[in-house]
Order: structure tokens, then C-alpha cells, then sequence
């Protein structure tokens, strides 16, 4: 309801809160001042005040006022008073006692009687003292030094300071190092780099023509650890992923790879056919300031973007749900599994949803596609892209995918982009070079060993139309790909069929003292140096029909995929 306003009732309201803390005018005006006769000392300003005071002092007028004795009290204390002091006073204006100011008991300059001429002029010819005294101590220091030097001009004499004194010209710092040695500093390290980098190119050429060019005396062991050494200077690698990398790509290839990886990948987006076509698409993004290309032959609904006027995740085409951002090389996985219309589709590690998309995308919203993600937080930008790009058949779930094929199976087809160490993606990741280990590369082999049987129990082999896996990684390593597949062909009733991607170099056979199957040249690798797109692996198996008692049979796996599944059983038990 509130308060009745009483119109008859004036509430008497006192002074504010500023008017009660200022201070009248008499405090700040010096007593003396106020007997100066003729003048109304309100109205004087502050530096007529000062010059009257002055003048005052001066002519020994002010009463009650007792100068304090400065200096040497003896018979020759004015010759033996400092001259700086008289020339800075003088000069100043300053006030004081005895052995300060002019016309002072210890001054030598005659007093004057107007004191204009005492204090310095700026260019306008006004006094300048209290502007000074609110500048800065630098700025102040400068101020005095200038001043001092244009009063000596005018007095005609050749210095500026007596005999035991040193004008020294005031610098400022404005808080940072001094510019040439950083400069040299700079050039020092770039200096170091350049060498380095030669030291590469001359190992390099000395490996490649090694009977000729070796020094006497030096094994190749010897050239190998130091161009290792000079590697990991240069591109910022720990000694054990450079070594790895070594082992994967020939030296000349290595150094191609290495530069590959300082460079961005284009950016790349995936036109979403559900919604709109990629020749539409095209124009649209064309007309808000977008250059693009198609992203190549191999792929119909690529487009790569060399530069646009705006922000490609924040377009209305985008919003709507027409593109999806994707890299080049995830659309690969999604092309080799060729989902067909009316299958059941299992994506086994689903997150962020752009191979789920583009499966549904492939199928035109038909079957039933499982989205599962172990982690449920990365699910959300699953269920995001899936509303916004308008995918109907698909279900989302979040189990781990070693127990997947407890939950459910008899899939068409099942797509395992595996967690991995990332190193076909360090330009994205740069972190990738210092924090990649021997343990965890192994780790992510296990983990990778493990969810790739369990993708193969989740496939059903009589599928007329499927029963494919495919295996993907975003990563280089032989012991996350080519191992890890192999070690899948010895224990399960599988056998690699060709990917049906055109391009990209074949798996390994063969990798220092191990030997895979020879399938797995069916296998592909994809490069940053050599195919601008980030590092990729890729693999397509295919489940045979086993009748019990095979090594690739579900229901008879052998010891140690009992030993598997018992464990997984007990596991799924504590959790309930």
C-alpha cells in the first residue's frame, strides 16, 4: 500500500553530504594574507596570494613571523652557503628564512620588488608554478631542468651548473626493457634457430647419401640422436614422440610432416542434404562474403573455406541447420561404412555428432542409428546437432563400449572412432608434443584393443546388406592402428576388405622387428603433408559367419574372450 503522502507537512531537510564536509574560505587562506590592506582577500587568486605573501616576507611586514635559522650560524656563513641552493632558490622562487629566497638574510641577490619577474614564465608568458607542482616527479624534474636552462640563456651564461655538478638529462621509464637488448637478445635467438635448422638440413643430406658423406668414426646411430635432439630444439618435441615419428615416416617425409603440423588445416564444412542442396548452399554463403570451393572429388558434399566476411559458426545458413563445421578427414570414417537406407547403425563413440549427422544425412532419416557416448557431458553437443540439422532416426545412450554388446547388438554396421593419442592432429592441439608418453600410448592401445572386439560382437554376421566395422583414429602411431587391427584379425573371424577411398598411402606390413597381416595394406593412412587434411587412419573389417567354436564366433571365443566377458558381466552386476 505504502505510506500516505502528507502535502501540508514540509519536512525541513539540512545541508548535503558535500556542502557538509567542505571547508570555508578562511581556513585555506593564510592569516597573514587577510590584513593585506587594499585587496579583499576573497577575491584574490592563488597566485596573487602567493606573490603577496612573498612580498610580505620580502619586506619583513608579517608580524609574529620567525624565520628558522638554516645552514652556518658562524660570521662567514654566507660565503660558505651552498651555491646550487641560492641559484635552485632563486630560481624556484622558494620561500623561507634566513639563507633562503631573495632579500633574505642569507640571500646574495638583492630583493625586487615586484616578484613577477622571480617566478618563470612559460610560453604565454604566466607563471607556471602550480601547474608543476601537480605534474608527475619526472615530468617535474623535466620541467626544472628546461627552465633552468632557458634562465641561463637569458643571463648569457655558458653553463647551467657550477663546478662540482653534473646536469644529468632525465630519462623516463615507461615500465618495459630496454629496446636494442631485446633486440639483440632477439636476434641472438634467431641466430640459434637458424643454426639448428642448417644442422637438420646438413644431417639430413649426410643420412640420405650416408657411405659417402659419414665422417670417419661416426656410426649412424651417432647422426640419428643428433638430429633427433636438433628436431625436438626446433619444433618444440619431447625426445620420445620424436623418436616415434622417426620410426613411422621417412627423413625426408619427417621434416615435411613436422613443417605440416606448424600450418592450420583449412576449414572445411559439410552441407547437410536433408535440408538444402550444396549448390544452393554455395551461392548463399557466396552472397554474404564467403570464398569457398568444393572440398574434391572424393566427397559431394565437402566445401572448403579459404576466407569469409563473416563468422562461418554464426550465419543464418549455419543456425538453420544447413552445415555442419567438419574436418576433411572426418567425413572419411563415414564414407568407407556407407550406411544404406532402412539399416540399424551403431556410431560407438558418438561425440561432438558430426559422423552420427552425416550417417543419418547417407540413410535420408531412415533406420535406426544408436549414438552412444561414454561420457554423457559430450552428449549434449550430440543432441544439439542432431535438433539443429534435423535427424529423426537417431537414439542417444551413454554406456561404456567395452559393455556395449551386453546392451544390445545385431547391428548392420558399427563405427568406432576411437579415443587416441592425437597425434594426427597436433596443429590443433599443439599440447600433443610435450605430454604424449610411452605409458600413454599404451594405454590408449588397450582401451582402443578392447572397444574394437566389442564393435565386432556388436555387428550381426548374417546382415544381408552389412556387417562392417569400421575403425578410425586421429592418429599416426602404428601401435594405435595397424597393431591394434592386427591384434582384432587374431581374435575374432574377421578379415579386411578394401575401404573404398581412392586416395591415401596403404597400411603397414611391417614396422621394425613386427610383422602384420597382409591385409592390411587394404588399410589407409592420410597424412597433413601429404594430403592437407589432419592425420587419419582408417580401416574396414568384416565379421564372417562363424558356427561356434571359431576364434571369431560369438559364442565361442576362446579363453582369453571368456575370461573378457566374465569380467564385464561382473562389472555390469556391481553396477546394478
Amino acid at each position: 500500500m505504502g505510506r500516505r503522502l502528507e502535502v501540508g507537512k514540509r519536512v525541513v531537510r539540512g545541508p548535503g553530504r558535500k556542502s557538509r564536509k567542505q571547508r570555508g574560505a578562511e581556513t585555506e587562506i593564510p592569516p597573514e594574507l587577510l590584513a593585506v590592506e587594499g585587496s579583499d582577500p576573497t577575491r584574490l587568486k592563488s597566485r596573487q596570494r602567493k606573490r603577496a605573501l612573498k612580498r610580505k616576507r620580502s619586506a619583513g611586514k608579517v608580524e609574529g613571523e620567525t624565520a628558522a635559522e638554516k645552514g652556518f650560524s658562524d660570521d662567514n656563513k654566507l660565503w660558505l652557503f651552498p651555491a646550487s641552493k641560492r641559484t635552485m632558490g632563486a630560481e624556484r622562487g622558494e620561500t623561507g628564512g634566513e639563507g633562503e629566497g631573495e632579500g633574505g638574510k642569507g640571500s646574495l641577490l638583492p630583493p625586487s620588488s615586484d616578484s613577477d619577474s622571480d617566478l618563470p614564465l612559460d610560453d604565454f608568458g604566466g607563471s607556471s608554478e602550480s601547474e608543476v607542482e601537480g605534474l608527475p616527479p619526472t615530468e617535474q624534474t623535466a620541467t626544472s631542468v628546461r627552465r633552468k636552462q632557458n634562465t641561463a640563456q637569458d643571463r648569457g651564461e655558458g653553463e647551467t651548473e657550477e663546478e662540482g655538478e653534473t646536469e644529468v638529462e632525465p630519462t623516463i621509464n615507461i615500465g618495459g626493457p630496454n629496446m636494442p637488448e631485446d633486440i639483440e637478445q632477439q636476434g641472438q635467438g634467431d641466430g640459434d634457430l637458424r643454426q639448428v635448422h642448417s644442422r637438420i638440413q646438413e644431417t639430413v643430406a649426410i643420412l640420405s647419401d650416408f657411405g659417402k658423406r659419414r665422417e670417419q668414426g661416426r656410426d649412424r646411430q651417432e647422426y640419428l640422436a643428433a638430429l633427433r635432439h636438433d628436431l625436438c630444439t626446433y619444433y618444440s618435441y619431447n625426445a620420445y614422440l620424436m623418436g616415434c615419428l622417426m620410426d613411422v615416416y621417412p627423413l625426408t617425409q619427417l621434416i615435411e610432416f613436422l613443417e605440416a603440423n606448424e600450418i592450420q588445416r583449412p576449414v572445411t564444412i559439410r552441407t547437410n542434404t536433408l535440408k538444402t542442396r550444396r549448390r544452393d548452399l554455395a551461392q548463399a554463403l557466396i552472397n554474404r562474403g564467403v570464398n569457398l570451393d568444393p572440398l574434391g572429388k572424393w566427397s559431394k558434399t565437402g566445401l572448403v573455406i579459404f576466407d569469409s566476411a563473416v563468422p562461418v559458426g554464426a550465419t543464418p545458413e549455419y543456425l538453420a541447420g544447413h552445415y555442419i563445421l567438419q574436418g576433411a578427414s572426418s567425413l572419411l570414417p563415414v564414407i568407407s561404412l556407407s550406411p544404406q537406407e532402412g539399416e540399424k547403425i551403431l556410431d560407438m563413440c558418438c561425440a561432438p555428432g558430426g559422423k552420427t549427422t552425416y550417417c543419418a544425412q547417407l540413410m535420408k532419416n531412415t533406420g535406426v542409428i544408436v549414438a552412444n557416448d561414454s561420457n554423457s557431458d559430450r552428449l549434449r553437443s550430440v543432441v544439439g546437432n542432431l535438433h539443429r540439422l534435423g535427424v529423426t532416426n537417431a537414439i542417444v545412450s551413454s554406456y561404456k563400449g567395452q559393455d556395449f554388446p551386453r546392451v544390445m547388438g545385431g547391428f548392420d554396421r558399427v563405427l568406432l572412432d576411437a579415443p587416441c593419442s592425437g597425434t594426427g592432429v597436433i596443429s590443433k592441439d599443439p599440447g600433443v608434443k610435450t605430454n604424449k608418453e610411452d605409458l600413454t600410448i599404451k594405454k590408449c592401445a588397450q582401451l582402443q584393443k578392447q572397444l574394437l572386439l566389442a564393435a565386432i560382437d556388436s555387428v550381426d554376421s548374417k546382415s544381408a546388406t552389412g556387417g562392417y566395422i569400421v575403425y578410425s583414429t586421429c592418429s599416426v602411431m602404428v601401435e594405435e592402428n595397424e597393431w591394434v587391427v592386427d591384434y582384432a584379425l587374431k581374435k575374432r573371424h574377421v578379415k579386411l576388405v578394401p575401404t573404398g577411398l581412392e586416395f591415401g598411402n596403404d597400411g603397414f606390413t611391417r614396422f621394425r622387428d613386427r610383422r602384420f597381416h597382409p591385409s592390411l595394406s587394404l588399410s589407409r593412412r592420410f597424412s597433413p603433408h601429404a594430403h592437407n587434411m589432419d592425420g587419419f587412419f582408417v580401416a574396414k573389417l568384416r565379421k564372417l559367419p562363424g558356427a561356434g567354436g571359431g576364434p571369431g564366433s560369438a559364442k565361442g571365443q576362446g579363453v582369453e574372450g571368456r575370461a573378457a566377458g566374465s569380467k564385464v558381466a561382473a562389472a555390469v552386476a556391481a553396477e546394478k
